[in-house]
């Protein structure tokens, strides 16, 4: 497992590379996300975060999963545009991936190795917040809402 965040990568939605090297410097809050959840609204939340602390130096990075009931089934590009027409969703988003189990991205199984398990997603919309240096600084239930207290402090504080 490696030390920090920074050296794993993602596939973005629309296909590319999406090393979470590129953000070192900046705050990442990754959520696992998914467009028929009845928590779906929680992207109006995280475009609004994004939006209020993005030139400060955070990024919100969207990971469109499919393993809690079936909640996320379209292609990478009905997601995007699901995501960009109905939300207005600006931050960036990974393809779809896995975040528990076996099958869970690399990103996540170090996550659970570093915050232990509250890293472990249990539902769409969980949150990990990953400090400037790359490491795990906090989880965040999927009900907590993305403009929570707890989440905004901890965002400040890491910026």
């Amino acid at each position: 497992m490696s030390a920090n965040a920074h050296a794993y990568e993602f596939n973005a939605i629309d296909g590319a590379a999406l090393p979470l090297s590129q953000f070192a410097g900046k705050v990442v809050l990754v959520v696992n996300t998914a467009s028929k959840c009845g928590l779906t609204p929680q992207y109006d939340g995280l475009e609004a975060l994004y939006s209020d602390y993005r030139d400060q130096g955070l990024v919100v990075l969207g990971v469109p999963c499919n393993q809690f009931m079936g909640q996320e089934p379209g292609t990478e590009a009905e997601i995007k545009d699901f995501c960009e027409t109905r939300f207005k969703i600006d931050f960036p988003l990974t393809a779809k991936t896995d975040v528990k189990g076996e099958t869970a991205h690399p990103f996540y199984k170090w996550a659970r190795d570093q915050l232990g398990e509250p890293a472990e997603p249990v539902w769409n919309f969980h949150k990990i917040l990953v400090g400037k240096d790359g490491a795990a600084l906090q989880a965040f239930g999927p009900r907590t809402e993305p403009q929570a207290d707890e989440i905004v402090a901890a965002i400040k504080a890491a910026l």
